[in-house]
């Protein structure tokens, strides 16, 4: 993601310790920035000068990132997720009550002077009178995921997930929370939205619509890991949209499962596709503009014929109406490390990287990470985890092997995958 929150032309860092310790508050979690050029770093949490609300225990202050220009001021804006944040509620009689995980979002907004000098941080969540509306509820877990960026005409735009989110008296269905513009208009996106065309499949329980989310200048991916497919629950979906808004609202493009022609592998109970996803914007080769996106998706509770939750990754190339799968990775695959073993979980987490994104995309410029996070490591630790990194485009569609693969092994750090 790109980052410069002082506007001087340098990328700047961020690293998540969401399980950190805050004044003596376990899992309140910490946010560390580090700007470019030497310029010194930042720590930031809740209870950080200028923060709204103050760090407690489980918080988990940094679950999610996204960084963009919310305010096209020049300097870069830090999007904090916070999901597990409890809310107090008043109620009419004057008392109040405490709504656990419901779960919020923090902007902090980029400044010459550093990342919170300049405009005051925003909060962002659920409750009359609230930026989102509706009402908080236990376990939404809103900023659960996040994804922004600017359109390709220009709109900066912000997609919160809250897949704990209940929709009418159907529990877990999971919410997006769309926002475009510098006003940050929004408009909720769910699976019985029709605002800008139907959203594949149907709001069900645990369908967690909305627990992972990506999203390039033309696209936006949303995952759906508990969608049942028929009778077979937990199977797992996708939907893309594109980021042309009727009403405010991101039109639907296509829904994405195991058991679509095109797709490889069969929709198995506890697959969960669409646990994780990443995705870069493409130019393929002859096209003058970057008007495509590549797509990875994380299935991590694939079976491969006798292993169980071995895992596996599709890699999809999205157009302006189409989406059509050029690989599946697995560890049974030549030119990726090691080999498909039970309860590995292969494609837990994601991120993915164009280095050159208004050049044809090859193997060289355009890489998917991949976590691992039951693997065992090469010095036979038990599930220390993994991350392995692969091309997103290659002949055929297929990762390659040799130099254009590279394996990370380190103690959990298959747990999640991020881009500096």
């Amino acid at each position: 993601m790109e980052s410069d929150f002082n506007g001087d032309g340098q990328r700047d860092v961020v690293i998540a310790d969401p399980e950190a310790t805050v004044t003596g508050h376990a899992d309140a979690g910490v946010v560390h920035v580090i700007y470019g050029g030497g310029k010194g770093n930042l720590q930031l949490s809740q209870d950080s000068a200028g923060a709204p609300g103050t760090a407690e225990v489980g918080d988990r202050f940094g679950h999610s990132l996204a960084v963009y220009d919310a305010n096209l001021d020049g300097c870069s804006d830090l999007v904090v997720g916070i999901p597990y944040e409890d809310l107090q509620v008043a109620t009419e009689s004057g008392g109040s009550v405490n709504h656990r995980d419901a779960g919020l979002v923090q902007i902090y907004y980029g400044a010459p002077a550093g990342l919170g000098a300049g405009v005051a941080a925003k909060e962002i969540y659920e409750g009359e009178g609230r930026h989102l509306g509706g009402v908080a509820e236990d376990e939404d877990w809103i900023g659960y995921s996040l994804a922004a960026g600017k359109s390709s005409s220009g709109v900066p735009f912000l997609a919160v997930g809250g897949p704990g989110e209940d929709i009418g008296t159907i529990v877990d269905a999971g919410a997006v929370y769309y926002m475009s513009g510098t006003a940050l208009t929004k408009v909720t996106v769910h699976q019985d939205t029709a605002v800008a065309g139907d959203v594949p499949g149907v709001a069900e329980q645990d369908d967690r619509f909305g627990f992972s989310l990506a999203a390039t200048p033309t696209h936006l991916a949303v995952g759906v890991p508990g969608e049942a497919l028929g009778a077979v629950t937990f199977a797992g979906g996708a939907t893309v949209f594109s980021h042309t808004l009727t009403a405010n609202s991101p039109k639907p493009l296509v829904g994405l499962a195991q058991d679509q022609e095109g797709i490889s592998g069969e929709g198995e109970t506890a697959d969960r596709f669409g646990t994780a996803l990443a995705m870069v914007p493409y130019r393929p080769s002859g096209a003058t503009s970057t008007t495509e996106s590549l797509l990875a998706v994380g299935v991590p509770g694939e079976d491969l014929v006798t292993t169980v939750d071995a895992g596996a990754v599709h890699f999809f190339r999205v157009t302006a109406t189409t989406a059509t799968q050029t690989a599946w990775v697995d560890q049974n695959w030549d030119g990726v490390e090691g080999e498909a073993e039970a309860g590995v979980f292969f494609g837990q987490q994601l991120a993915a990287v164009n280095s050159a994104p208004n050049t044809t995309g090859s193997a060289n410029t355009v890489r998917v990470a991949i976590g691992v996070p039951g693997e065992d490591s090469q010095q036979e630790d038990r599930e220390s985890g993994g991350v392995q990194i692969v091309p997103l485009v290659g002949p055929r569609g297929r990762t390659t092997a040799g130099s254009n693969q590279v394996t990370v092994w380190a103690t959990r750090q298959g747990r999640r995958c991020t881009w500096a």
